[in-house]
């Protein structure tokens, strides 16, 4: 893999990025490896009820997402991901089950669907939380950004609009270098 990408599908600014790093990936044809991170566990569980639906939502995408990862089905669980993000961040059909089953209709994944039910995958979820967590944290959120060779990831890049292909391309070159030296901590500013 030439990237894993971390993420919570609930997030608006994750679903940006991972479109931000799809396009790179296709302009430079990288691999990704899509995992689990969840802002269920990173809040300890304390989520406000009117976000009780898509944060349940979401934790069964993960279950799913890590169930095709273990099968090795990387490019399966960025077409659920993409699914389901076009649903509910570009077209504002709001995170839930129904979202959820059409997302994993139209990626073609109804074969691995059981796992969105399965409890024995949350223990999966929370070994790729604590990955991520362990490879970018503490202080953080979704997305967690790793690359090989680096040694550790990164929160985001967060960004507020899905650039195109040559300003996407130019975030990823001046990125990777950062990510491999050792003496690079962090570059943030106020969200606008």
């Amino acid at each position: 893999m030439d990237a894993t990408f971390f993420f919570d599908p609930v997030c608006p600014w994750t679903w940006r990025t991972s479109r931000w790093l799809v396009a790179v990936a296709q302009a430079r044809g990288l691999a990704v490896e899509w995992r689990a991170f969840s802002l269920a566990i990173l809040n300890d569980g304390q989520i406000a009820p009117e976000y009780a639906e898509a944060m349940a939502a979401s934790g069964r995408v993960l279950r799913l997402v890590e169930a095709l990862r273990a099968q090795g089905r990387h490019e399966d669980a960025g077409r659920l991901y993409t699914e389901l993000g076009a649903r509910s961040h570009d077209a504002g059909d709001p995170l839930g089950d129904r979202t959820v089953a059409a997302a994993v209709e139209a990626a073609g994944v109804t074969d691995a669907a059981p796992a969105l039910d399965e409890e024995r995958w949350d223990e999966a979820v929370r070994e790729s939380h604590a990955l991520a967590y362990a490879s970018a944290g503490p202080d953080i959120g979704s997305p967690v950004l790793m690359v090989p060779d680096a040694g550790r990831g990164i929160h985001g890049p967060i960004i507020t609009e899905v650039p195109g292909t040559e300003d996407a391309l130019v975030i990823w070159d001046s990125m990777l270098p950062l990510l491999r030296l050792d003496t690079f901590h962090e570059l943030k500013r106020a969200r606008r």
